[in-house]
């Protein structure tokens, strides 16, 4: 699944394509992704794309007729296309612009979504945490959510009522480089151990978006070049070899349903 940082090279990447240009039509596919696309898409049509920005995972196409919110589920990509270019199979979105280009959306699986907000709320963006690449996103936050959960720190670390983003591969690498154990109780951290996870998570994601995202198999940039981060990731997906701090072997075992690297040496 594309996490935050991907999601952020997607908006870096399609943004210089799409402001102040006009969206000539829409073209949609299939009735439904993992929701209904709704008809009311359709009245972005004639107007400009004044910015876009992101929320957690979701991209947010902002005109002044209303906005476009997107998400890339577990097999969504974006790419920004000449418009004469014919779709190929799983293309189930064409966003076509006056400058002769389109944006298209490639989701072989169906799990990703295009929806309508008129003003860019969503009940899809309720209830959410703060961003982890913001001042909001401290130690003394973190602590004060963690108080008496017994829940495992990474599982913690995970959960978007807590803070948006922190996935799956980025909450294994951020507490291997914090020398926390993934099982710990999210209560039983100290300020001290907060601080230093905290700012790994803000290293890590900060990092991966400089470097382009992780290249998974299902993501590409919008230019169609693969991330770079993946050669950077020290545990995740490597169990069973070598911790490269101690030597020790890098153990696995799945921690809410998802798979979960980390160095039970090296991590306390």
């Amino acid at each position: 699944m594309p996490e935050l940082p991907e999601v952020e090279v997607s908006r870096m990447g399609i943004s210089p394509h799409l402001i102040g240009e006009t969206i000539k039509s829409l073209t949609f596919r299939t009735p439904k992704l993992r929701w209904e696309i709704p008809a009311e898409l359709k009245q972005l049509e004639g107007q400009v794309v004044r910015n876009i920005r992101r929320r957690a995972k979701y991209l947010i196409i902002e005109t002044d007729a209303g906005c476009a919110i997107v998400h890339l589920g577990m097999s969504g990509s974006l790419r920004v296309l000449d418009a004469e270019i014919a779709p190929s199979k799983h293309d189930h979105v064409d966003l076509k612009l006056s400058n002769g280009k389109v944006l298209r959306y490639n989701d072989p699986r169906r799990f990703g979504a295009w929806l309508f907000s008129s003003d860019g709320n969503h009940v899809v963006l309720g209830h959410m945490g703060p961003e982890p690449l913001t001042d909001e996103f401290s130690a003394l936050y973190m602590q004060e959510k963690a108080t008496k959960k017994r829940v495992a720190v990474k599982q913690f670390i995970m959960d978007n009522k807590v803070v948006v983003g922190v996935g799956n591969i980025y909450a294994s690498e951020s507490l291997f480089s914090a020398r926390i154990h993934p099982t710990r109780p999210a209560g039983s951290l100290t300020v001290e151990e907060w601080q230093q996870l905290v700012s790994e998570i803000k290293q890590v994601l900060a990092t991966s978006i400089t470097q382009g995202g992780t290249t998974l198999k299902d993501f590409s940039q919008a230019d169609g070049k693969p991330g770079y981060f993946a050669q950077e990731l020290r545990v995740y997906g490597k169990g069973g070899q070598a911790c490269p701090n101690c030597g020790s072997e890098i153990e696995e075992l799945k921690i809410g349903q998802r798979n979960t690297f980390f160095c039970s040496v090296c991590q306390k």
